[in-house]
């Protein structure tokens, strides 16, 4: 007969989730309230995570955007949306795509609200951010070691 196993349960929970920085630019107005053009909106996505011990991670969000006419800036717009996670009898193998995929899905639609409520108050139409493939943003900065299978 076997020893009891006692085997301890992964864990993955939300512990915080928060704005951390952000921050609205509109450096020419009043007078771009006048445009009548469609802004270019351009999006800029970054991320990062870090242990923060025993089993916790924080992991950040930040977005740039920034809308033009022409080559005037209607607004900028720059937020962090963060969250703490606890991560608890998980393989190493297991934590990267908790942090790098899981998480972020997580974090975004705070992210897509935090920009779409600051733009609307500042008093222009609300920008929704279209979603993000955080997978394929994953596997794309992960090594190609996997790639090629154990020998």
């Amino acid at each position: 007969m076997s020893e009891p196993a006692q085997q301890q349960h992964p864990i993955f929970a939300i512990e915080k989730l928060y704005v951390k920085d952000l921050s609205l630019e509109i450096p020419n107005a009043p007078k771009v309230f006048l445009e009548r053009e469609t802004p270019e909106i351009n999006m800029q996505l970054g991320g990062k995570n870090q242990s923060l011990g025993d089993g916790l991670y924080e992991v950040l969000l930040t977005v740039t955007v920034t809308a033009k006419i022409k080559d005037k800036i209607l607004f900028l717009v720059e937020a962090q949306q963060a969250g703490v996670f606890r991560i608890n009898n998980v393989s190493e193998d297991e934590i990267g795509p908790l942090l790098g995929i899981g998480c972020p899905n997580i974090i975004f639609p705070y992210l897509r609200e935090v920009v779409s409520d600051i733009v609307m108050r500042a008093g222009f139409p609300p920008v929704i951010l279209n979603p993000v493939n955080f997978e394929a943003i994953y596997r794309q900065k992960k090594p190609d070691s996997a790639v090629n299978g154990a020998s």
